[in-house]
């Protein structure tokens, strides 16, 4: 196992900046997530650590090597592809003993290194199969052993879990967190779905047009956005913003008088974004009148999509309501648990 750190690493294709000056320390034995949208510098950023993509400008290391101008294989890396790009011609044993027939390892070892992997992952039983016997969870599984069976000191995860339907994501991305709780190998993994990213890693980093825009556990980020961006990625739904300005009454959205928490109000008249989770709404007697829109009902919860003061709302019931569109409702925001952010720059102000 290795640390990895990155500093201030810049890439550009031509005149096009992607990454612009990243740093980041990722300690021994850590799960990180690369999280944001498409475009965002994230696989590319992965794709440097690994030596697929070479640095415009600063500096990786990988333990307490500099690795800039090492060579993929010298890196003592295993990346697990989107595409799972398993030989089809091969077997699934082949095809995870292929990296260590290329270093010349004893056939004893492979065979020793094939059977765990294939025993941690189970797969003990489609070691003779071809990829195309096989289904989209067995590939990645096959994918992830190909990688483990290298004993590398970082694992490298490219969307692996993307190709897959919904309910197999959800098995794979379980088998993936129990299989680094047993190794505790130092672990890299992109994803779009902040919901994989809060569900697996020890630490998150949030891009967003190239830049980091936040670094931190989970709920650090759940709980404290450090900006606009970070607020509306995190969190799905998504986090209510509404425009207004700060009184000392409270929230100014339009005809909207939204509750603050003591000592937000920062100052009296000042424009500002409020913020508010789906989830930190409640039914009350005498709360804010809602209009209801259209209703979700998922089992666990009820979203219901509802209009205010002009203003669309997204909100999240846990307990069953029985309400229609057209109905009128009234909600509460919880004050302790609002977003205050600025107008102009996006930054947390609470």
């Amino acid at each position: 196992m290795a640390s990895v750190e990155i500093r201030s690493v810049k890439k550009a294709y031509g005149k096009v900046q992607v990454v612009h000056g990243v740093s980041l320390a990722i300690a021994d034995g850590e799960f990180v997530a690369l999280v944001g949208p498409s475009g965002c510098g994230k696989s590319t950023l992965l794709r440097m650590i690994a030596g697929l993509e070479n640095i415009s400008a600063g500096e990786i290391r990988i333990g307490h090597r500099v690795v800039n101008d090492a060579a993929p294989k010298e890196r003592d890396i295993a990346m697990v592809f989107q595409s799972y790009a398993l030989y089809p011609h091969m077997t699934v044993a082949d095809n995870m003993a292929f990296s260590l027939k290329l270093k010349r390892a004893l056939k004893a070892e492979i065979a020793t290194r094939v059977n765990r992997a294939a025993a941690i992952l189970g797969l003990e039983q489609l070691l003779g199969r071809y990829p195309r016997e096989l289904s989209g969870g067995q590939r990645q599984r096959v994918a992830m052993g190909r990688a483990l069976v290298r004993d590398p000191q970082v694992f490298l995860f490219d969307e692996p879990l993307s190709n897959l339907d919904a309910k197999l994501r959800v098995a794979m991305r379980t088998e993936i967190k129990a299989l680094y709780q047993r190794l505790k190998t130092t672990t890299i993994y992109v994803t779009h779905d902040q919901t994989e990213a809060m569900t697996m890693a020890d630490k998150i980093v949030v891009m967003h047009d190239g830049v980091v825009e936040q670094v931190g556990a989970p709920l650090e980020l759940y709980d404290k956005p450090a900006n606009l961006f970070v607020a509306g990625f995190i969190g799905s739904p998504a986090m209510n913003i509404l425009d207004g300005r700060l009184e000392t009454s409270g929230f100014q959205s339009g005809a909207l008088v939204l509750p603050l928490a003591a000592g937000a109000a920062i100052g009296d008249g000042r424009p500002a974004l409020y913020g508010i989770r789906p989830e930190h709404f409640c039914l009350t007697d005498n709360g804010l009148p809602v209009e209801v829109m259209v209703v979700e009902p998922t089992g666990a919860e009820t979203l219901v999509l509802a209009k205010a003061g002009g203003q669309e709302l997204t909100l999240v019931f846990r307990e069953r309501i029985q309400v229609r569109p057209g109905e009128i409702i009234r909600v509460q925001p919880d004050a302790a648990l609002v977003h205050v952010f600025d107008k102009e720059t996006g930054r947390r102000l609470n």
